[in-house]
């Protein structure tokens, strides 16, 4: 055993923290310090590789021999059986009689190796992440030159060469207006960061590019500004896509904004907040007076909007949250009824909730306007069918009649040449003779009706015709109680007609008049002029007509009186002769207030071919 001073040299020793061993040139511990015997216990005297790795034979990697050599040695060793990693100072002894020996300074190097592995690790995870990040990132210097770049950066602004990027002036280079990089400092360095920060950079080929900057300060240890990094983020996608969203929420506006039909929008509550201008026009509300100041529900008919919501999420009118084609009525703010048709639909958000309900009203009065005019037109022309069938059927009637009726007439006057004037048969004969002449005028007007065009027409006073029929039928109406009023206009003209016929419409028309007043009443006969017309009003204060009648009293064969003489041809005949001349015949009838009928012909204006 060496003698290795005094009990201070031991003292000193054993007073370090890292472990201080010295073996022989057998492998014996000849000296452990404190920390030694600590980290790895009482060994002295035994073999080092047994005592510090718990080994049978020298170690592997046991360096002795070169350090018995005369070398000094410093390495790492990893000690499996503590699970640590020494650092290893070895250096060569010798005592006084030149006996080779080792001394070895053994500091656990462990948390420094764990820190240092982090580091690196760190370091990795950062060069990676520096690296391999799809958005630009980059270290810059406050003179305006870049430190460092990531691949993607590159690629954004079209550089192939890092060492290329590296080298560009950034203010000038990069910015595609230079004034921009200096407002960036000024708000970096204001604030210590920028957050993004929109700004035009410009490629290597001049084109460019919108981006977004994220940015923080860099600084020494004094607090002097180094220079920047951060992210830059392209834009040209999102600014690509706002700009399409852009153009299609102008063009669903536009759409909106420009729709013939009414469209509009609430929320779940009612409140409008889509009302555009056909709906302004259809409706007769101003869209600053709906949208967010009137419910839903004041649009439509009291009830109809839940109605309308009710079969929205109903499956029988196009599907759940639809409503197809429904024919609505509003009334618009003037109070004018307006009808159409009205197709809805719920909106849903995300999740399925109802978020508000949008509807389109077709306002159809022109459509429905048109389609009346098309069943009056249908109805003419089916009332000129009947008027035609029942002209037919007079003239095959009167045909038949004529020539029998001429027979009795012919026996009849040669009867008269064989009985006296004198005898009562002769009066008889006489009579037999007149009724049958009287039923061969009435075949003549049958005729007549049938064939219009062979009436002899030409210029008649109305007034004239009026006054005529008045004289033979006053005294009869005053028998009836019925008190005759008269207004005839002062020089109205002439109309181009067949008398014959104007006198039986208005004989007709007086005649259903006085039918009208069982009681007694008033007849008013009226006549007045404009520059075309001549119209002619004749009312009574009677019955009146029922309203489920009133579309039906010129149709052929229609009548509401009881008797069986009263076949109906009166009124209809008198439509046919009026239309005929180019005329109208109208009537307006309130029951038990009796009726106006009002006749329109047209003015005879001399020179004026009246057929043209």
């Amino acid at each position: 055993m060496m003698d290795y001073g005094s009990e201070m040299v031991k003292a000193i020793l054993d007073a370090l923290e890292d472990g201080i061993y010295i073996i022989n040139q057998d492998y014996i511990l000849e000296f452990m310090n404190r920390a030694m015997v600590e980290e790895f216990g009482e060994g002295t005297g035994g073999k080092c590789y047994n005592v510090i790795n718990e080994f049978e034979e020298v170690c592997p990697w046991c360096k002795a021999q070169q350090v018995f050599a005369g070398e000094r040695l410093r390495w790492e060793h990893y000690v499996p059986v503590r699970d640590k990693t020494y650092e290893l100072t070895e250096v060569p002894l010798r005592d006084g009689d030149r006996t080779a020996l080792k001394l070895t300074i053994c500091r656990d190097i462990t948390l420094r190796k764990l820190r240092e592995e982090k580091i690196r690790a760190t370091q990795e995870d950062y060069r990676r992440l520096f690296e391999n990040a799809r958005s630009g990132l980059y270290v810059s210097s406050k003179e305006g030159r870049f430190l460092n770049a990531n691949k993607a950066l590159l690629d954004m602004l079209g550089y192939e060469s890092k060492e290329e990027f590296l080298g560009i002036d950034i203010a000038r280079d990069l910015y595609l207006d230079p004034e921009d990089r200096i407002k960036f400092m000024e708000m970096i360095e204001k604030d210590g960061y920028v957050i993004d920060y929109e700004v035009n950079f410009k490629r290597k080929d001049g084109t460019p590019i919108p981006v977004l900057l994220t940015s923080h300060v860099r600084y020494d240890q004094n607090g002097k500004v180094l220079g920047y990094e951060g992210i830059i983020v392209d834009e040209t996608q999102r600014k690509q896509m706002e700009k399409k969203l852009r153009q299609a929420h102008d063009f669903l506006n536009k759409f909106i904004k420009n729709s013939p039909n009414a469209i509009m929008a609430a929320d779940m509550k009612g409140n409008i907040f889509i009302w555009n201008r056909a709906a302004e026009e259809i409706l007769g509300y101003k869209a600053d007076e709906v949208i967010g100041r009137m419910n839903i529900t004041k649009i439509y008919p009291e009830g109809m909007a839940k109605e309308v919501m009710k079969r929205m999420r109903s499956e029988e009118y196009g599907g759940v949250g639809k409503l197809r084609s429904y024919p609505m009525t509003y009334v618009r703010r003037d109070g004018e009824v307006v009808e159409g048709n009205l197709s809805a639909a719920i909106i849903y958000d995300t999740q399925g909730k109802e978020t508000a309900s949008v509807g389109i009203f077709v306002d159809l009065k022109e459509r429905l306007e048109m389609e009346r005019k098309l069943r009056d037109t249908q109805e003419q022309l089916l009332q000129s069918e009947k008027l035609a069938a029942m002209g037919r059927l007079t003239s095959q009637i009167a045909h038949e009649l004529n020539n029998p009726l001429y027979g009795i007439m012919n026996t009849l006057e040669l009867l008269k040449t064989e009985v006296s004037p004198q005898s009562k048969r002769r009066k008889i004969l006489d009579m037999a003779l007149s009724e049958t002449v009287r039923l061969t005028e009435l075949l003549r007007k049958m005729l007549s009706f049938s064939r219009p065009d062979e009436e002899k027409k030409g210029p008649v006073d109305i007034n004239e015709v009026l006054d005529e029929i008045l004289l033979l039928v006053r005294k009869q109406l005053q028998e009836n109680g019925i008190r005759v009023s008269v207004s005839f206009g002062d020089e109205l003209g002439q109309v181009y007609a067949s008398k014959n016929q104007l006198r039986q419409v208005f004989l007709n028309m007086i005649s259903n008049a006085r039918d009208a007043m069982p009681n007694g009443g008033t007849l008013n006969i009226k006549t007045t002029a404009n520059k075309d017309n001549i119209h002619i009003e004749i009312s009574d204060t009677g019955v009146g007509i029922k309203e489920e009648h009133i579309n039906k009293i010129f149709d052929a064969f229609f009548t509401t009186k009881d008797s069986v003489k009263d076949v109906g041809l009166g009124l209809s005949v008198c439509y046919g002769f009026i239309k005929e001349h180019g005329g109208d015949l109208r009537v307006a009838s309130k029951e038990g207030e009796g009726s106006t009928f009002t006749i329109t012909l047209p003015l005879y204006k001399e020179g004026v071919d009246p057929q043209s």
